[in-house]
């Protein structure tokens, strides 16, 4: 993985956590600073390893599903394959349209299609759907992830003692 392609994921990692942060600040007007560039830092770098999981986990689905073992060593990031990544994670802020921004996944997802089709035996609907399924699964596991650190780290109110 080039550095160029490293500091887009990084970008569209950080601009994913900010589209998720930014509603926590609205509803939370006194966070201190410290708190909310920690939660940034700390969100951005989880999204931007779970993106670059992203098509070594297509790529592991890829060979599970195939009779014959991949061609190829790997499916890697590029510039041009994650540069539309970065366009959807800034889009990915609430107000501006969660529909453009699965329509902007799914197009980056059809783009990784194209090579692990090449690189395997799956041929493109295949491939497709190795993509699909990693991208699913890599979401699901963030998002209980995300649900249970807000759980853990929500302040529980004491029972009133009677």
């Amino acid at each position: 993985m080039t550095a160029l392609v490293v500091v887009l994921l990084l970008l569209a990692g950080l601009s994913e956590a900010a589209g998720r942060i930014l509603p926590l600040l609205a509803r939370r007007p006194g966070m201190p600073r410290t708190l909310v560039i920690g939660l940034l830092l700390g969100a951005g770098l989880v999204e931007a390893a779970v993106f670059a999981l992203w098509p070594l986990t297509a790529w592991t689905l890829a060979e599970v599903a195939g009779s014959a073992p991949a061609a190829g060593d790997g499916l890697e990031w590029t510039p041009g394959l994650a540069a539309p990544l970065l366009l959807s994670a800034v889009l990915a802020f609430p107000l501006l349209g969660p529909l453009l921004h699965l329509l902007l996944f799914v197009g980056v997802g059809a783009s990784l299609a194209g090579p692990l089709a090449t690189a395997t035996d799956l041929g493109w609907w295949g491939a497709a759907g190795c993509v699909a399924a990693a991208g699913a699964g890599l979401g699901i596991a963030v998002e209980a992830v995300r649900r249970l650190v807000v759980r853990l780290s929500t302040p529980r109110t004491p029972e009133p003692v009677s």
